[in-house]
């Protein structure tokens, strides 16, 4: 993972938890350094161990930790530079949704090691959408759901998932079914 995301895990427990919090979280982590450098690429198995730290310091559910983590970084992201990158996805939700491969595309030019989730739209109606969900990482369903009702504050909607199918043996995504009004 990028130190982008690292750092905004940092961002988001130091805001609502305090730096000694996330000094606790990184010696549990053997993160001695406490900050990242955005560009940089660190092992994926520190972002898994910095969240599984903090559900440990925080005491709070991992998944509850990851979600919440979603939503926090759509605003992180375009505060950090990427609004633009953002505005030009989509104009409206159901448009950014469809656009999301296309924004990693881009983001992916700036961050070659990226190894971005694919997104796919389908049965699309005035006021849903399922989303297809396919990443060689495992654990982040939450973060996803997190980021879908950030995406929703993008867009002055409220917006609800629900998951429709997981990844298995026999299906190579997971697929949400997102409804707003």
């Amino acid at each position: 993972m990028y130190g982008l995301v690292n750092k905004a895990i940092k961002d988001l427990v130091v805001n609502n938890h305090g730096v000694d919090k996330w000094n606790e979280i990184c010696k549990l982590s053997d993160f001695p350094e406490e900050d990242f450098v955005g560009m940089n690429s660190y092992p994926d198995k520190l972002t898994y161990d910095l969240v599984k730290n903090a559900s440990r310091v925080l005491k709070a559910d991992a998944d509850k930790i990851l979600e919440a983590f979603g939503e926090y970084w759509i605003l992180y992201t375009a505060d950090e530079g990427y609004g633009d990158l953002m505005n030009m996805t989509g104009n409206s939700f159901p448009e950014f949704l469809d656009n999301l491969d296309m924004l990693h595309f881009r983001i992916n030019n700036i961050m070659p090691d990226l190894k971005a989730p694919q997104f796919t739209t389908r049965n699309s109606q005035e006021k849903s959408i399922e989303l297809e969900y396919r990443s060689e990482r495992n654990g982040f369903v939450p973060m996803l759901h997190g980021l879908i009702k950030g995406l929703g504050k993008r867009f002055d909607l409220n917006v609800s998932t629900e998951q429709i199918q997981e990844k298995n043996e026999t299906n190579d995504c997971h697929v949400f079914k997102i409804t707003w009004d």
